[in-house]
């Protein structure tokens, strides 16, 4: 399996996440296989969501990811300046934290922070849901790198230093699943990179033995929403496996699940996805012009991610 089939496969695997969780959400555990139970169902819709419509999640992955190509690397203010067009068109879904960050009129280097102080609260999953393409877009640059890009993107909306230093853990296993290394066993020397003040909270709920049952917040947050992915890829055996148990968990399933499907997308490949979970997949993009993004158009997006660093290894 190459380099350029798991970015595809991390890409695709987070919108298809996506949009098989968006019908669920807030809904109880077992939900997903009450309705499925071989695991294999057509994307359903529900909840205000058409089958295979992709949530804010993946609306905003590829705002990332099309800002890092056209502006060839990351560039805070022009992703934030897309980020509010996109917010200011009133796009069917939203973040609460995050809605109030890019609508309100706040630079974008002191939005987020300005936020947190005065909420108090910034742990959100919202920085999470959005990182497939960014960390494709990095994994060729190494650890510190894809770490450190992780970090500045997710400040842009979430002010809590626990957001930066679980996307930089999420960044961190999606680059070693990319180059075909195990994203589990990489998890010690990840976790040595994490803030020292952040360490122990995030070694715990990615510990071997941490289940969701084990969780002390709901999903939303950023700890048991990684925590859950991880869970996901470590306690099954192929990517509609670990999709199918991230759904079946309840609560934030359209962002546990594209959280997971970007792991298991980046450690199983585009061909472990099935047709029927990617065929129905569109992504609108309020804001921009009524462009709606199929299969084919992630398919590009994920490609061009894959081979625009020199470093990138050969497709």
């Amino acid at each position: 399996m190459t380099f350029l089939d798991r970015a595809v496969g991390a890409v695709l695997g987070a919108a298809v996440g996506d949009a098989l969780g968006a019908p669920f959400e807030f809904g109880p555990p077992g939900a997903y296989r009450a309705r499925f139970p071989d695991g294999i169902g057509e994307p359903c819709g529900g909840g205000g969501w058409d089958p295979g419509e992709a949530t804010d999640d993946t609306q905003m992955a590829v705002l990332v990811g099309e800002s890092l190509l056209e502006r060839a690397g990351l560039d805070p203010p022009d992703l934030f300046g897309r980020f509010r067009r996109w917010a200011a068109a009133d796009p069917k879904d939203i973040g609460l934290q995050t809605e109030r960050v890019l609508l309100g009129h706040e630079p974008w280097d002191r939005a987020a922070a300005l936020d947190f102080q005065v909420e108090g609260w910034a742990a959100g999953n919202g920085s999470l849901m959005r990182a497939s393409t960014s960390a494709v877009y990095f994994a060729p640059e190494g650890r510190a790198a894809t770490m450190d890009a992780a970090r500045r993107i997710a400040a842009l909306t979430h002010g809590d230093p626990a957001t930066w230093e679980g996307t930089a853990l999420l960044h961190e296993l999606v680059r070693v699943a990319l180059l075909g290394g195990d994203p589990l066993g990489a998890l010690p020397h990840a976790l040595a990179e994490v803030a020292p003040a952040q360490r122990e909270r995030w070694a715990a709920v990615l510990a071997p033995d941490w289940s969701p049952a084990d969780a002390t917040e709901f999903n939303g947050a950023v700890w048991p929403c990684l925590g859950s992915a991880v869970w996901a890829l470590r306690t099954t055996h192929g990517f509609v496996e670990a999709l199918t148990a991230a759904v079946d968990l309840g609560g934030d399933t359209d962002t546990v699940a594209a959280v997971t499907g970007t792991l298991a997308g980046a450690v199983y490949g585009a061909g472990a996805i099935p047709s029927s979970w990617t065929d129905p997949l569109h992504v609108p993009l309020p804001g921009f012009g009524g462009r709606v993004l199929r299969v084919d158009g992630l398919r590009a997006l994920a490609t061009a991610l894959a081979s625009a660093h020199p470093a990138a290894p050969a497709p």
